[in-house]
């Protein structure tokens, strides 16, 4: 009999997710800070727990998915009078978060379920919103190798590719290092299409003939033609992808370890959240290098 699921947190990426556990057949038990996001799932047959405690209380291996490290302790841990999953989780269950957080507070945050004989799985995600609603999510995972095997079928409903990483922490590290190859592949797309605007070729016609080759990348693929029809809607957002990039570079503080291109483009952000706020999508990298040279992508050069 398959074993029953809790999952934290319905936003762009764990509501989907929700839908392909119950579309393989999981019992699942949901909940979300904001009440109405648990409708949606409930359509699709999930049960809406009282808080994370009661999901916990509920289920043999509890999901968490939410934006930040500070999130993750108050579903967890518990705060401001909702009980956390740590109250009403059973002894020999396995919680998975997949959050992008510190690798420091996963292992805090592990070494307290364990004192309630629960295991702690990092497990973060790569993939964006369309990974989350295919199914093909890349998953980290640091922890236990057996809670992994356990919970493998779980994983399997919601992605392509699952890794174990290493000990608690590691899936969070690797995460960090997916965001810092991510972001400067982002950064070389957008001077790369601001070159070639200003030097008079069709970026489009660039983004065909490269994208086959050693430039290839993903952001060449899927964001590239955004940015020439000026289409900066989020998959994801500016905003979250400053927060990881500022747990990268914290990281990095702490091994006293220069990070120089992930500051440089970091700082490119900042301007961008400046001018257009956070909630546009990571392609519009591409603006503070437009706003630096005065030639737009798809518009030629004012």
């Amino acid at each position: 009999m398959a074993e029953s699921v809790g999952f934290i947190g319905l936003g762009i990426m764990g509501a989907p997710m929700v839908r392909n556990l119950l579309g393989a057949g999981f019992a699942v038990t949901v909940w979300n800070r904001t009440a109405a996001r648990s409708e949606e799932a409930v359509g699709h047959g999930a049960s809406v727990g009282e808080s994370p405690a009661d999901v916990a209380a509920h289920s043999d291996i509890v999901i968490s998915c939410v934006t930040a490290s500070d999130d993750v302790e108050a579903v967890l841990l518990g705060s401001e009078g909702i009980p956390g999953a740590i109250d009403g989780v059973r002894a020999g269950s396995v919680v998975i978060d997949m959050s992008t957080i510190s690798p420091a507070v996963t292992r805090q945050i592990g070494e307290q379920l364990a004192a309630k004989d629960v295991l702690l799985l990092d497990a973060p995600i790569s993939g964006g919103e369309q990974g989350a609603i295919d199914g093909t999510l890349s998953i980290m995972v640091g922890g236990d190798a057996d809670a992994l095997e356990r919970v493998r079928p779980v994983l399997d409903a919601m992605g392509g590719r699952i890794t174990h990483c290493g000990p608690s922490g590691a899936g969070q590290t690797v995460k960090l290092c997916n965001q810092i190859a991510v972001c400067i592949n982002n950064f070389a797309m957008a001077e790369a299409l601001v070159f070639c605007e200003a030097s008079g070729v069709d970026p489009s016609t660039m983004l065909e003939a490269i994208s086959a080759g050693a430039a290839g990348s993903w952001q060449i693929s899927n964001l590239g033609s955004r940015v020439v029809d000026r289409d900066f809607a989020p998959g994801f957002k500016v905003g979250l992808q400053q927060k990881d990039l500022r747990l990268a570079l914290e990281a990095a503080d702490q091994l006293h370890l220069p990070l120089a291109g992930t500051s440089m483009v970091h700082q490119l952000f900042a301007a961008v959240e400046r001018e257009s706020g956070s909630d546009v999508g990571t392609q519009a990298l591409v603006n503070a290098l437009e706003a630096l040279t005065g030639v737009t992508v798809g518009g030629g050069t004012s």
